[in-house]
Formats: structure tokens, C-alpha cells, sequence
């Protein structure tokens, strides 16, 4: 046989796969490396040889103490430009990120696998030293006695995907900051434009509307490309009441939207300043109970008053209230009991319109 790059003899019966790569193994010469002729390998070697060479996935195979690498056609584009790569240590070829590499590469070899996704590493490739990311996993290859052979190596190059989620994220921060900014000069003209209203708690019901609607809005650009958690919408509408320990609340996690997350944000900051002037909240024991259930497929959010001051229905039906009304979703429902031991409210929405 000849070193890679030597001319071409017939085809032998192992490697039995196809590709370029097979090729240059079976063309190898192995002997002049510490795995010795191919035809003394042991069964597993040629075994798990043959599964990463017939895989479509980028995989290399790291043998025995000399960290001996072979590999398959799809991983040779994560080396780059590196030359004589096949039969080498392991160690050699990725020397300039070795220190990183190495104490996985132990774990596995001592029987661990190792699974990281998105681990950044310095690499050269090209004649220069980048940042590079990748998600790989290191599994032990097991001889018949049950020791570590050597380690399989199934890895995938995600140095796009993470910059591009950088770039997402910066711009995910210049249009959170443009809306808080947005949002701020909305206050600021609505004060002056309405400063000579009479009906101040109009005024400044519609200008915390504002804030809650910014609430909603940050735990979206929070999550990122993730849905908010029906708990994380309440502690961001509610901070100051979840601090005092005036509200209670417990429910299962679940995702919803964009729509369900601004419309939950309304709500409950109304339902909050109702009790805050005229409820539970505005007396010194007073206690609120919210929780939320799954039921089947609809989504059940439960508003209960306790140790306020007496109830009863209001005289007139105000914006406040009809925002209450309006729910999660346009196939939502709401319902309102003033019970003589605090106002009780039930909104049910299915899952779906939530999500």
C-alpha cells in the first residue's frame, strides 16, 4: 500500500465503504503508524471504522494511545486547509486548541461521554487563528473486555449559527431599547397633551397601561426567540405585590405568544390597580390568591380577593373594566363574581389562541 496521495490499487475488502476517504484508507500505510497493518486491527476498530465511514455525519475515529485519527468525507471540511491529517495524533492536528480538547478527550477515553454544544475554540485552519464554535460528542468505543478502545468523534461546526444568533441578539437590544425609548416619549406626549384633562386617574390609568404594556414587552425581548412563561409574565407585571407577599400564585409552566403574553400583562395590571384602590390590596391584610390550570385544552386563570374591604359590583362599567372583559384572546371568556369575601374573576381561553 502507499501513503495518501500514492496512486491507486484495487479496491480491498476493508474498508468495505465507499467515498473518498475509504479510499485513502485502504491506500494507507498503516504500519507506519502505531495501529499497525490494517489486516491486525482489531474487530472493533474495523467495526467502528466502517459505521463512521459509511455516516454522512462528520465523525473521526481516535484510537488507542497514540490518539491515531481517522475520519470520514464529511468531516474533512472541519479541518480547513490542515495537511496530512489522516493517521495522526489527534493531539498534533488540533494542537492550537489541544489544552481545551484534551481533558474531554481523557473523560471519554475513561469511559464518560462527553456532549457540549456550542464549545468555542481557537483553531487555525486557514493560516490563521480564529474563534470557531462547535457541538460535538465524544463517545468511548468499547473492546470486547470491555475497556476503551478508542473514542468516536461526531461533531458539527456551528460557528455560523452562533453569530448569527450574536447579531440577533444585538439587534434584538438596539429594537428593546428603541421601544422603551419609543414608549417613553408616548408617556412624555401624552402628559403634556393631556395635562389640562380633569379626569386625572384617567390620565394616569392610561399612562400605567404604558408601563405594563413595556413590562410585556421586556420579558418578550428577554426570552429572545423562546415563548415566556405564563409565571415570568406575571412577576414581571406584578414585582412590587410578588415582593410584599401580597399575592399568591402557582400554576404549571406554560409558553404563550406575543399576543396572549401583552394581553395577560393588561390584565392583570388592571385587575392589580382595581385592588389596589378599591379591593384587597387597599386594606393592610388583604391577600390575592391568582393560579392557573390547564383543563384539557383550555387555559383557566383564576383572580381571587381576600381580607378587603366589603364588595360590590361598580355603579358604571369603565375602560378598565371592559379591558378586564376583553380577556385573552377574542375566544376567551370572562367572568366576574363580587362575592361578598372579595372580587373573584375566571378568564378561560383556549390553549391554542395562548399559544
Amino acid at each position: 500500500m502507499k501513503r495518501e496521495g500514492g496512486a491507486d490499487e484495487p479496491t480491498a475488502s476493508f474498508p468495505s465503504a465507499n467515498g473518498r476517504m475509504a479510499r485513502r484508507v485502504r491506500e494507507f500505510d498503516w504500519s507506519a503508524t502505531p495501529l499497525g497493518p490494517s489486516a491486525n486491527w482489531a474487530l472493533e476498530l474495523r467495526t467502528a471504522l466502517n459505521i463512521i465511514l459509511d455516516s454522512k455525519f462528520p465523525a473521526a475515529l481516535v484510537w488507542g494511545p497514540g490518539l491515531v485519527t481517522i475520519y470520514n468525507d464529511a468531516f474533512r471540511p472541519i479541518l480547513g486547509n490542515k495537511q496530512d491529517t489522516l493517521g495522526r495524533s489527534f493531539a498534533d492536528i488540533w494542537s492550537e486548541a489541544w489544552d481545551d480538547i484534551s481533558p474531554l478527550m481523557a473523560q471519554a477515553f475513561a469511559g464518560e461521554a462527553v456532549y457540549i454544544e456550542d464549545l468555542p475554540l481557537l483553531v487555525n485552519r486557514f493560516g490563521a487563528v480564529e474563534q470557531a464554535w462547535f457541538t460535538f460528542c465524544y463517545s468511548p468505543v468499547r473492546l470486547i473486555d470491555g475497556t476503551v478502545g478508542g473514542v468516536m468523534d461526531t461533531v458539527i461546526e456551528t460557528t455560523q449559527s452562533v453569530r448569527a444568533r450574536a447579531q440577533l441578539d444585538v439587534l434584538t437590544q438596539e429594537l428593546r431599547h428603541r421601544l422603551k425609548n419609543t414608549l417613553a416619549t408616548v408617556q412624555a406626549l401624552a402628559r403634556r397633551s393631556l395635562r389640562d384633562v380633569d379626569d386625572r386617574e384617567a390620565v394616569e390609568g392610561f399612562l400605567d397601561r404604558i408601563v405594563a404594556m413595556g413590562a410585556a414587552h421586556d420579558v418578550l425581548f428577554t426570552k429572545g426567540s423562546s415563548a415566556p412563561l405564563v409565571e415570568e409574565v406575571v412577576d414581571a407585571t406584578l414585582p412590587p405585590l410578588k415582593r410584599q407577599d401580597r399575592i399568591e400564585r402557582r400554576g404549571p409552566p406554560l409558553r404563550i405568544g406575543p399576543q396572549a403574553t401583552v394581553a395577560l400583562s393588561l390584565l392583570l395590571h388592571e385587575l392589580a390597580i382595581n385592588a389596589l384602590k378599591h379591593g384587597a390590596l387597599s386594606a393592610p391584610e388583604g391577600h390575592i390568591t391568582l393560579t392557573w390550570e390547564i383543563d384539557g385544552e383550555m387555559f383557566r386563570l383564576n383572580w381571587r380577593e381576600s381580607r378587603g374591604p366589603p364588595v360590590r359590583a361598580p355603579s358604571r362599567r369603565g375602560f378598565g373594566t371592559r379591558l378586564i372583559d376583553m380577556g385573552l384572546g377574542d375566544r376567551s371568556t370572562v367572568t366576574r363574581n363580587y362575592s361578598p369575601t372579595g372580587l373573584e374573576v375566571c378568564i378561560v381561553a383556549p390553549i391554542v389562541e395562548m399559544r
